[in-house]
């Protein structure tokens, strides 16, 4: 496997420069009232992320030939929920950080409340977005868009699996255990941008939906693989937030459980893995085989 060609750095380039503008346009604007909160809900959603959900949602839907003004409504929903989430993560009553994104956190450049208030707002409007576009031809299938971001943002997904990360500060936690909290806390909404960007076009027989579920979980736990890694090795000014948090806090991770080197090992068989999901897909996965390349092999 060989690091992804110019052509894909293009093609992420654009989609990370139509989803700026995308957002841009969903989110209220800044005069409209309560100006704070339209301000606060912007600075935490706009310049800034690697948006790799997004990403995610138009590699899939390529896969099912989805119109891209169709994608780009799904993409913008489930980069909400994934905003609002790191604004909620930021508070002191969670992990009290003070950078992301290479600048202030919401709740210092504003302030707890507002803070608060933007990470509501921000996923309210995550899911009138879902409900005010037509994403499929089958309202049936809108209708379990729907279901799908939300039990991914729930106590099933993203929220529960940032209870276990809460209450398994300070203990030592097994791979199988970190695994079964990062398929909730990361890979729920990774899973969730696959889906719902594959649900815009033609229609997923259970088969491959299997393929694309089995991608989906494969690179939700790559990401956190490097993350931790990452936190491990890289400074505060590359990753844009504040590095080493994790293990002065006694947060377990892949490197305090297996080690830098296993670590390592394991990202790049889950590479593997995400490629050998989608491999019977052909041609049509080529974003999705290197969108796995990115996950792993990225520096930030």
């Amino acid at each position: 496997m060989t690091t992804p060609d110019p052509g894909f750095a293009a093609w992420m380039g654009g989609i990370q420069a139509r989803m700026e503008a995308v957002l841009a346009r969903v989110l209220p604007a800044t005069q409209v009232v309560p100006a704070r909160l339209h301000q606060a809900m912007r600075y935490a959603t706009l310049e800034g992320g690697k948006r790799v959900r997004p990403l995610l949602a138009f590699a899939a839907g390529e896969v099912t030939q989805a119109r891209a003004e169709r994608l780009e409504v799904a993409a913008a929903a489930v980069e909400l929920i994934h905003a609002y989430s790191l604004v909620h993560d930021d508070l002191p009553c969670m992990d009290d950080d003070m950078l992301r994104r290479g600048k202030p956190t919401v709740h210092v450049e504003y302030d707890e409340a507002t803070a608060l208030l933007v990470g509501d707002a921000l996923q309210s409007l995550a899911f009138q977005l879902l409900a005010e576009h037509t994403l499929a031809d089958d309202a049936r299938v809108q209708l379990d868009m729907v279901k799908q971001l939300a039990i991914a943002a729930g106590s099933r997904g993203m929220a529960g699996g940032q209870q276990i990360d809460l209450e398994a500060v300070g203990k030592p936690l097994s791979v199988p255990e970190l695994e079964a909290m990062h398929i909730h806390k990361t890979g729920a909404l990774i899973r969730a941008a696959v889906l719902l960007g594959a649900s815009c076009g033609g229609p997923l027989d259970a088969g491959l939906r299997a393929r694309l579920d089995q991608y989906a979980k494969t690179v939700g736990l790559a990401f956190q693989v490097v993350d931790d890694v990452l936190d491990h090795e890289a400074s505060t000014a590359t990753l844009g937030k504040t590095a080493g948090k994790d293990s002065r806090q006694g947060k377990p991770t892949y490197v305090s459980a297996m080690g830098i080197a296993h670590a390592r090992e394991l990202a790049q068989e889950l590479r593997h893995n995400a490629h050998q999901a989608v491999e019977p897909l052909g041609a049509a996965a080529r974003r999705l085989r290197e969108l796995a390349d990115f996950i792993v092999l990225r520096k930030f």
